[in-house]
Formats: structure tokens, C-alpha cells, sequence
């Protein structure tokens, strides 16, 4: 049984973020392999390891630092394969770490999670090995559930335990039974940017990827994204709608976009879009952050820093195209005319 994910830990002392990506691995039953290399210290194995597991089938790499954090990286460097950056807190808070993987320049994008989110890591992985893999995909639904439930129980236990006079214990019990019908009120509605790209032949065929800026600011690096995607020829729709302005009609979006096979969200400020599409989709979710105020890093950290069971891979502030690219690495992994341009995007770029 050959791994289908490499975790590489820059230190040793990584272990026990790593531990919690192993412990997702193990629920989801996906094979992996774990390795200890420092970008610095030992360039070399890096090099060797990452080119040897993209030739043995090796679908997903994960790369776990702290302090400069160069190791996911560096990984990126010698692959086409998605790479996953889990930047660890040993100094400043973890935000040295979270800086040097998310900011990688074109075209070798780090999707990265939040600081010290192994766990977060490993979902997304299982989430683009799902793409392909109807098993794991099944399982990676199973697992989120299991988060949802635990909010449940959490609310229950904590209601439980409170004894104000005046708490109303029993008020909403029944709010799973509201009716959609007083919750949608409206017909959905977006505002295309352009239409789907040509490789698109009829409005009947599914897009693979949907790109959603949030707002119309958002347009010129959502057209960063299309331009990559179209060289890739990956199909792709593109519609701006906020969840915070219409939340109804971003729902009705959703639904009529269940078949994709990931979502890129483009936005700043607070970065809502992807925490909703997170929350309502069990794809992989890629974001893009904008730099609208304070040099975007309120958009990078809220986009970041997911709770556990909800990751969203991370590219650098305002860097559409590895978005792009990413979304090329997995889809990738099971399309070989993808994955030849890809190659093709990545390292004759890189000779340049």
C-alpha cells in the first residue's frame, strides 16, 4: 500500500503538530508517509525526497515548520503536486512561520492553514485526494459531521450547566424544522463577470472550478485566476456575490454549484466568502486574500486562521495566478492534460 501523502517536519520538535494530522489520517484511512528535513540544514534530502515521491505516486505533500517556515516551500520548488504549508508558533506567535509559506511567488503556491492547524492540514489533503476518491471523499463528509455534532453536544452540555431565572432553556428547539421556503424568499441571482470560459461548450456541462469574488473590487484578481485557469484549460465559472449582502442568494449559488470540484474565493477585508464556502461545502477551498486595508493581512489571518474541521488553503495576499496554479496541482493529480500543461506552467517559468 503505497502513501498517498508525505508529511515532512522540519524539525523534530514539529511532532506534535504533526501527530494531529496523523490522527486525521488514521480516521480517514488514507496512506502517508512522515519524514524529517530541513530546508536549510539539509536541502539536499529535501530535494531528493520530494522528486522521488512525486515519480512513486506520492499525490499530496504536507510540509510542517516554524520560525522562517522555507520547508513547504521548498517542496513546492521540486513538485506539480499540491502542497500543504502548516506553519508552527515558536516565535512571534507563529506569524513569521504563517508569512514564509503563504507568500510564495508564481508559480509555486503553498495552500497553507492556520498556525498549528495539523488537523486542518490533513482535511484539506483528504479533501483533494477526495476529488478523485469517492471513498475518502465519503469519509471526509463523515468526519465533518462529527464536528458539527460536536458543537451540538457542546451547546447542550453548556446550557445544561447554566441556571439563570430568566434563561429561556427550550426557546428555538425546533429551528432545524423552519421551512426553506421562509428562508429563501428570493430567486438566486449572481452577476457574471463574463461567461464561462471556453472550455465550457454548453451551459448544461459543470464547470470544474468556481471562482467567487466577493465583491466587485475583487474582479481584476479574480481575472488573475481565469488567466491561469484558461492556460491550464481548466472550465471554470466566475460570479461575485457576498454572503454578507445576500446571503440567500449566495446559498441558491452554492447549490447550483455543488458539482464543482473546488471553489477559489477572492476578497478582503474580513474574508467572509471563504468561511461561508467553507461552511457549506465539503470541497477543497482555496482563498485568495486582498489587500483593501491594513496591507490585506486582515483579510490573510481571518482566511487563514479556520477552527478546526473547516480548512481553507491559503495563497499570498493578492497572488490570484498560484491560485490558479494550485487548482491545476489537484486537479491535476487525475487529468494528464492538465497535469502536462502544468508541468510545462511550473517549470518553464521557473528557468526563465
Amino acid at each position: 500500500m503505497n502513501p498517498k501523502v508525505m508529511i515532512i517536519l522540519g524539525s523534530a520538535s514539529d511532532l506534535k503538530i504533526a501527530q494531529k494530522s496523523i490522527d486525521i489520517f488514521e480516521t480517514l484511512q488514507i496512506p502517508y508517509s512522515l519524514k524529517v528535513a530541513s530546508a536549510h540544514r539539509t536541502h539536499e534530502k529535501v530535494k531528493k525526497l520530494v522528486v522521488e515521491a512525486t515519480t512513486n505516486g506520492i499525490e499530496v505533500f504536507m510540509g510542517i515548520a516554524g520560525l522562517a517556515a522555507h520547508l513547504p516551500g521548498s517542496i513546492a520548488a521540486y513538485t506539480h503536486k499540491p502542497v500543504i504549508g502548516v506553519p508552527v508558533d515558536v516565535k512571534l506567535g507563529g506569524l513569521d512561520a504563517l508569512f514564509a509559506s503563504s507568500q510564495m511567488p508564481f508559480p509555486a503556491p503553498v495552500a497553507t492553514v492556520g498556525i498549528d492547524r495539523g488537523d486542518n492540514g490533513a482535511i484539506l489533503a483528504g479533501q483533494i485526494i477526495g476529488v478523485n476518491d469517492p471513498e475518502v471523499k465519503k469519509r471526509v463528509s463523515k468526519l465533518r459531521k462529527s464536528y458539527q455534532e460536536k458543537v451540538k453536544i457542546d451547546e447542550e452540555k453548556l446550557i445544561s450547566q447554566l441556571d439563570g431565572k430568566l434563561l429561556q432553556k427550550n426557546f428555538l428547539d425546533n429551528y432545524d424544522e423552519i421551512s426553506e421556503e421562509k428562508l429563501n424568499k428570493e430567486e438566486p441571482h449572481t452577476d457574471k463577470i463574463f461567461k464561462e470560459s471556453e472550455s465550457v461548450e454548453s451551459e448544461k456541462n459543470t464547470p470544474l472550478v468556481s471562482v467567487v469574488p466577493g465583491s466587485y473590487s475583487d474582479i481584476e484578481e479574480a481575472k488573475n485566476v481565469a488567466l491561469t485557469l484558461d492556460r491550464l484549460g481548466i472550465s471554470y465559472d466566475i460570479s461575485v456575490i457576498s454572503p454578507i449582502r445576500y446571503p440567500d442568494k449566495f446559498n441558491k449559488y452554492m447549490e447550483n454549484m455543488k458539482d464543482v470540484k473546488l471553489f477559489i474565493a477572492v476578497t478582503g477585508l474580513s474574508a467572509h466568502v471563504t468561511g461561508s464556502i467553507v461552511a457549506l461545502s465539503e470541497k477543497p477551498v482555496i482563498g485568495v486574500p486582498r489587500s483593501v486595508e491594513i496591507n490585506g493581512l486582515d483579510s490573510l489571518l481571518s482566511m487563514v486562521n479556520m477552527p478546526p474541521g473547516v480548512p481553507v488553503g491559503t495563497v499570498g495576499i493578492e497572488n490570484g495566478r498560484n491560485a490558479g496554479v494550485l487548482a491545476g496541482e489537484i486537479l491535476g493529480i487525475s487529468d494528464k492534460n492538465i497535469e502536462e500543461k502544468l508541468k510545462l506552467m511550473k517549470y518553464k517559468t521557473a528557468d526563465i
